[in-house]
């Protein structure tokens, strides 16, 4: 639990036994000695939570003897590859699957993401990617779609995609003017049947008497 949620007579109680060194068992009146240092952790402004009266400002001076700020896990993301690798071994141990760990386009993907949910949402992610992966490393296919798409992993991947398919669309439709319509002897020319002359036409939407006319040639 996030300590700026510990409620405020909790806080009373948490601030008696830090300045006494003392507490009491539940259902005892005989205080217990003790010696500690706590460590705390919050991702809110305490400052904020204290002029709203949601926490002890006397608290607040009493625990806030030696601040560390960590940055958000988007602005350090060397310590994304430590993490993941923590992270599936754990969930490698715990659900016995054979992960080997990750794959480097999906560790690149990871790398680039901008974890609004910080390390929470990486521990996610890596969990739903043991839910999909049998064994091996963890591919991208694996990853949830959301973190894919902010990734430039995707991006190359959907231009690499978008290239190949621009390439086919032209060389179909050179290989149909040249063959002045003819189906048949279009695909001859690409080395494929005549069936997938005709599905990539309809793909890419490809109006074979337009295409004609634009070339000046006659319609088969």
């Amino acid at each position: 639990m996030s300590f700026e949620l510990i409620p405020l007579p909790v806080q009373t109680k948490l601030l008696r036994v830090l300045e006494n060194k003392q507490f009491e068992r539940v259902g005892d009146d005989h205080p217990v000695s003790v010696d500690v240092r706590i460590i705390t952790a919050t991702n809110k402004h305490l400052s904020d939570l204290i002029s709203q009266k949601q926490f002890r400002e006397d608290l607040y001076f009493r625990i806030n003897v030696l601040p560390i700020h960590l940055p958000p896990l988007k602005k350090r993301r060397d310590d994304i590859p430590l993490l993941v690798n923590t992270f599936v071994h754990r969930i490698r141990s715990r659900s016995g699957k054979d992960i080997s760990g990750m794959e480097r386009d999906s560790l690149h993907a990871l790398m680039n993401y901008s974890w609004p949910g910080n390390i929470r949402e990486l521990k996610s992610t890596l969990e739903y990617a043991f839910t999909l992966a049998d064994h091996g490393p963890i591919r991208c296919r694996h990853l949830p779609s959301h973190v894919l798409e902010n990734t430039d992993v995707f991006a190359e991947k959907k231009a690499s995609h978008g290239a190949k398919a621009s390439k086919e669309k032209a060389e179909l439709t050179e290989a149909l003017k040249t063959a002045g319509g003819n189906q048949t002897q279009a695909a001859r020319i690409l080395g494929v049947n005549r069936v997938t002359v005709w599905n990539r036409m309809r793909k890419y939407g490809i109006d074979l008497k337009k295409e004609l006319r634009s070339s000046d040639a006659s319609p088969f």
